[in-house]
């Protein structure tokens, strides 16, 4: 309640206060008192009157001192309250900023992690390729040097055989003529054949 509500409380009350004295003492004039279980205005006058003076001065300390200290208190209530809502707002939009950055912090961090994996993926494609290379360059060269090692053990056969036939052709003409062959009848009979 405010100050002024109490005030006109205050003054309602002071004006019911004549009216009923004023009924009282026409009740007194006329002389007709009744007495019954509820009390009569004349009956309750005095005690009517000290209730109002007590309630006035009640209302007044009340309204000087007590009312102001509750207002405050109140008002001090309000404004924590109110302090405590936008500390709230502002706390749940530093948690929202706070989640975005994470959810964009993790979208770098899959992005950056997804390009590893590609860039990985290049370099062991690349790693097989010269592999692949290096193998069939390997295998190139093998293959010229097996070449070459099997036309040398074919012309060394080849020679050892004309070695041999040789040997055995001037051993059977030898025998064949009966006398011994000599260089310049060998190398002749090599011509020959």
């Amino acid at each position: 309640m405010s100050r002024n509500a109490l005030q006109r409380i205050a003054v309602l009350l002071a004006c019911t206060v004549p009216a009923q004295a004023l009924l009282a003492v026409q009740e007194h004039a006329t002389g007709h008192e009744e007495v019954g279980a509820i009390p009569t205005v004349q009956q309750g006058l005095a005690t009517g009157i000290t209730a109002l003076v007590v309630f006035f001065l009640v209302l007044f300390v009340l309204g000087a001192k007590v009312w102001p200290s509750i207002a405050a208190g109140l008002d001090d209530r309000a404004n924590k309250i109110k302090d405590e809502i936008e500390a709230a707002a502002a706390a749940r939009k530093q948690a929202a900023a706070a989640l975005e950055s994470y959810q964009a912090s993790l979208a770098q961090a899959r992005a950056e992690a997804h390009k590893m994996l590609e860039d990985t993926r290049a370099q062991q494609q690349k790693l097989a390729a010269d592999l692949k290379a290096k193998a069939d360059i390997e295998l190139g060269e093998l293959r010229d040097k097996a070449r070459r090692d099997i036309e040398a053990a074919k012309r060394a056969a080849l020679n050892e055989i004309y070695a041999n036939a040789t040997a055995m052709a001037t051993d059977i003409a030898a025998k064949i003529l009966g006398r011994e062959v000599n260089a310049a009848d060998h190398a002749r009979l090599v011509e020959e054949s």
